[in-house]
């Protein structure tokens, strides 16, 4: 097992990296204070790892609320069934909500142990690498809006993360590449040295080598903690972690969130985020080629979706969390490896990108 800190004062915790680790109790049950839990997890977790995680917890009080599958569940209705099992137990203040699952179930629950009584313990213990890697990392919790991604949430941390890489076996291989976009996503935004290992071992992430993905996720979980250090609640720094973002958020909200996995909206975001930081004269031409080989060989869309015409990615676009008093912003890179947000992209840019992608680009569609 490896583990390292999110360092942030009186929230700091410990990140838990290795095999097997759900079938270790005593590593579990020293973050829960109280005497009661409530795991939440989803129709396709569930039913996986709930019996194993369940044994660890032997002795307290627990209930499982079991979630439907998917992004387009992330809403304010599902969220209400965890505070109707919460209030119908009766759990008071000092209950820990455990996630078990990807993303979609750690930013629920999240947000549910933010709210719940103004404040419960939480524990987060990711299934997918997706989540492994990002989601899981970082106190960002939330639940999406009709109208745009995450917009409604609240920073809160967890007493820690368990990530047991033992679940990465019964991950799809869809799931897989979309985890691999955010461990790419590290190495454009932060560390050159990061990317070329990525690389030179994403053969070897793909056939789900265990030492290769421990080893990503370890360094990609360094990068986002030491940037959650430095920026806890997103005033500048943090925002270099939305690389690809913007346009990913927007593809899912035009296409209807579940119809492409969150990590395959941002493969085809960095695309574009890697074509407009070329037309500001940032990359070079060869730079933005090596983003979307990259991207490719991970088994990630590189193009807008058919079903998406580009004045709609553009109206959508502006529906971003960063943009500020109506202006867009926007991560882009100065290098590879150095990420950097800027305001008051020329629009005709914009659109030049927007219509390389729609018009231009063969579209790669990769069993989506």
């Amino acid at each position: 097992m490896k583990s390292l800190n999110v360092e942030l004062g009186e929230r700091s915790y410990p990140i838990y990296i290795g095999a097997d680790l759900l079938a270790n109790p005593g590593l579990l049950r020293r973050h829960i204070p109280g005497n009661s839990a409530v795991v939440v997890t989803n129709t396709t977790v569930g039913p996986l790892y709930r019996h194993t995680l369940n044994t660890a917890l032997d002795g307290l009080r627990t209930e499982t609320v079991v979630l439907p599958d998917g992004e387009q569940y992330k809403n304010m209705t599902v969220l209400n069934q965890i505070f109707d099992a919460l209030v119908e137990g009766r759990f008071d203040r000092n209950t820990t909500l455990i996630a078990l699952g990807g993303g979609v179930i750690g930013d629920i629950t999240g947000f549910a142990a933010a709210c719940y009584q103004r404040g419960v313990h939480f524990i987060q213990v990711p299934t997918t690498l997706l989540a492994q890697v990002d989601s899981s990392v970082g106190g960002k919790t939330g639940v999406n809006h009709p109208g745009a991604k995450n917009m409604i949430g609240a920073f809160y941390q967890p007493r820690c993360v368990l990530t047991d890489t033992s679940t990465l076996s019964t991950l799809p291989d869809r799931e897989l590449s979309a985890g691999l976009a955010e461990v790419i996503k590290y190495g454009l935004l932060w560390d050159r040295e990061f990317l070329d290992w990525i690389d030179a071992h994403l053969d070897a992430l793909l056939n789900r080598d265990d030492a290769a993905l421990t080893e990503a996720i370890l360094r990609s979980c360094a990068i986002k903690a030491e940037i959650v250090r430095q920026d806890e609640r997103e005033s500048g720094l943090r925002a270099l972690l939305n690389l690809g973002h913007t346009f990913g958020h927007a593809i899912e909200a035009g296409l209807g969130y579940g119809q492409w996995l969150h990590g395959e909206a941002v493969g085809a975001g960095m695309c574009m985020a890697a074509d407009l930081s070329y037309r500001l004269g940032w990359l070079s031409q060869s730079d933005r080629d090596q983003v979307i080989e990259l991207i490719a060989r991970a088994r990630l869309p590189i193009g807008l979706p058919p079903a998406l015409d580009g004045q709609t990615l553009r109206q959508l676009m502006s529906a971003d969390k960063k943009a500020i008093n109506g202006t867009l912003r926007l991560v882009l890179m100065r290098e590879l490896g150095s990420a950097v947000l800027v305001d008051n992209v020329p629009e005709e840019l914009i659109n030049e990108t927007i219509h390389f992608y729609t018009e231009v680009h063969p579209r790669r569609e990769q069993q989506l």
